[in-house]
């Protein structure tokens, strides 16, 4: 192991404190779900491991000082992939590396969907494998991934991961798709120091209660699938997703068919008027979209080549105008797409 975990490499790139922590993170942060492989319940389709690593790599090469994981991910290979990829990056220039717990697989059966479990000694295991696979000794950020169904009461997994900061195990205590009644709940007990939503110009709803929860209470907010899962790349059309493999979870999911799937479609095109006046991209667009919201630190944006990181990494600097917001929110609102709201109150 190493003898601690990071303290992130110094970066060109913008970055905002992340909540009330000790961590200055950039404003887009490297998700590592897709390159966990297609071996498990939830999988991408097949990756290859070695572009799993460059991508990481060139990431931080870029700039980018953070990492989002899980445990889940790949059963574990994810979180082995982001050891291997950092492991001769001296430990004073890695990025810091979150991942998360609370859900259990079966071992015998790899495409069985994983348990939510939030017993204390379940975690407790965890968090030790967890530190085993990254090879640290400390996590920069260890989030419970849903609230639990296996009966345990959220105060006491939230209660657990407050002892395991204690304890120096982790170094922050953060909540994974949990709302705001529960993120209150959770404050009665100790400061939640971040959330992990989904949230996307698609999947808005998050910024009706979460959001001003954690800005109000100087919790730090790190959004997931800020493209909805590619759907606002701008290039998605019925074709691509007929031939998406079926150990890709997206040829499953209701956004990609129907209506739905057209809606998105549509609210996707709308996005490049607006990157071409920014000399920019639509991915880029669409999570600089999540970042405009005050409130948001950072968004997880995932990528399985150098090449994609590429895509989406300008972001972390583009501010997108009122203007730019308001012809989104317009084409939302006439399009139908998703749910929640349109845009920013201010």
């Amino acid at each position: 192991m190493t003898a601690n975990s990071s303290s992130a490499t110094a970066t060109t790139l913008p970055t905002r404190r992340f909540g009330h922590t000790d961590m200055e993170i950039t404003r887009v942060g490297f998700g590592a779900w897709a390159i966990g492989g297609a071996d498990w319940a939830v999988g991408w389709g097949s990756q290859d491991d070695s572009d799993s690593i460059a991508a990481i790599r060139h990431a931080v090469d870029r700039g980018i000082n953070w990492i989002d994981t899980a445990a889940i991910y790949g059963l574990g290979h994810s979180e082995e992939l982001v050891r291997k990829a950092l492991a001769d990056i001296p430990l004073a220039a890695r990025p810091y590396v979150f991942t998360k717990c609370g859900l259990v697989w079966n071992d015998n059966d790899r495409q069985e969907l994983p348990r939510r479990v939030g017993a204390s000694a379940s975690i407790r295991k965890e968090v030790e494998n967890s530190l085993r696979r990254l090879g640290v000794e400390r996590i920069d950020l260890y989030q419970m991934h849903w609230p639990a169904e296996d009966g345990t009461p959220l105060e006491v997994y939230w209660q657990t991961l407050l002892d395991l900061k204690k304890e120096g195990k982790i170094r922050a205590a953060g909540l994974s798709n949990h709302n705001a009644a529960q993120l209150e709940a959770a404050a009665r007990l100790g400061h939640v120091d971040t959330l992990q939503p989904p949230f996307s110009a698609i999947r808005r709803d998050m910024a009706k209660a979460e959001l001003p929860w954690c800005h109000g209470h100087g919790t730090g907010i790190i959004v997931y699938s800020p493209m909805q899962a590619g759907l606002l790349t701008g290039r998605f059309s019925v074709e691509r997703v007929k031939a998406l493999p079926k150990d890709d979870w997206r040829s499953r999911n209701a956004e990609f068919t129907g209506e739905k799937f057209e809606r998105n479609v549509k609210l996707a095109d709308a996005f490049k008027p607006i990157a071409e006046r920014h000399r920019s991209t639509v991915p880029t667009v669409a999570v600089a979209w999540t970042l405009a919201w005050s409130g948001v630190t950072g968004a997880i944006v995932g990528a399985r080549s150098p090449a994609q990181v590429d895509g989406w990494i300008d972001a972390s600097t583009l501010e997108l105008t009122h203007a730019d917001m308001a012809e989104i929110a317009a084409v939302i609102n006439s399009t139908g797409a998703g749910s929640g709201p349109l845009a920013p109150s201010v």
